[in-house]
């Protein structure tokens, strides 16, 4: 059987490669990403996002995370474009968020971390089906967005948020239908691009990180409605869903580009 891990001191990131070597490999995720070490290049496209509302299907707590399921059977929602060749399928999104407003986010930006970090995962037909495309360098592309706190809450989350009561606790789902998961995507399309990996077990080293620069707005209470998921099931103790993020693994090497000066 699979070890449970998870972000307790006992099976957390710090412990994963005991379980899963590839934790401990050359291009893990996230990173901190420098200003002054990133190359702008001219030759990154724009990426574009064309999204079914239909796709959506179901919201959960999986005890780790709040994730969103799509349906990925064709070439339904896909992306496409920026540092990618051909169409990637949506397949799910889901948050890594904090304790506190001050830190969550996965990515660190020139020191900077933000509340909370959503992931838009989408995976390459090319190899047949997603269990394929995990073993490909080319197999998963994920659009990476910060979440900042401000005064303003923001009607992007909200459709996720009106659910959390819904699957307050691990292994409850719900269904959401019609959602338009481009609403998520701040004004400006610039982005950071690097080649790494999923920040959690077991790490596979497929993903081409589209990271946007710009960082949408929630409010301090929408990020208390996220804390208040619960990382146990509905018979347990509570255990409050909170600080689900991997810190920033080594570059060793791999070049960060940028679609902006």
């Amino acid at each position: 059987a699979q070890s449970v891990w998870g972000y307790d001191s006992d099976n957390g990131p710090e412990r994963w490669h005991e379980n899963y070597p590839l934790a401990k490999g050359d291009k893990q995720s996230p990173i901190e990403i420098n200003s002054k070490d990133v190359q702008h290049d001219s030759s990154l496209a724009a990426w574009h996002a064309s999204y079914d509302p239909g796709a959506a299907k179901t919201i959960l707590n999986n005890g780790r995370t709040c994730r969103v399921v799509f349906d990925d059977t064709f070439d339904r929602s896909v992306l496409r474009g920026g540092p990618l060749t051909g169409a990637y399928r949506l397949r799910q999104l889901h948050l890594h968020w904090g304790s506190s407003d001050d830190h969550g986010s996965e990515h660190v930006i020139d020191g900077v971390k933000y509340a909370a970090e959503l992931h838009m995962v989408h995976w390459n037909p090319k190899h047949g089906n997603f269990a394929g495309a995990l073993k490909q360098p080319d197999g998963v592309a994920v659009v990476g967005i910060f979440l900042k706190v401000g005064k303003t809450p923001k009607p992007e989350m909200k459709r996720i948020l009106e659910e959390i009561d819904n699957i307050k606790t691990k292994g409850k789902e719900a269904p959401f239908q019609h959602f338009d998961p481009s609403i998520l995507f701040p004004k400006s399309r610039d982005y950071w691009t690097y080649h790494g990996s999923f920040t959690t077990p077991p790490c596979e080293e497929c993903i081409t990180w589209i990271l946007l620069r710009e960082p949408i707005e929630v409010s301090s209470d929408q990020m208390a409605k996220l804390r208040s998921l619960s990382k146990n099931a509905e018979n347990e103790p509570v255990n409050p869903l909170v600080d689900n993020w991997r810190p920033p693994q080594p570059v060793k090497g791999r070049i960060v580009r940028a679609s902006f000066k």
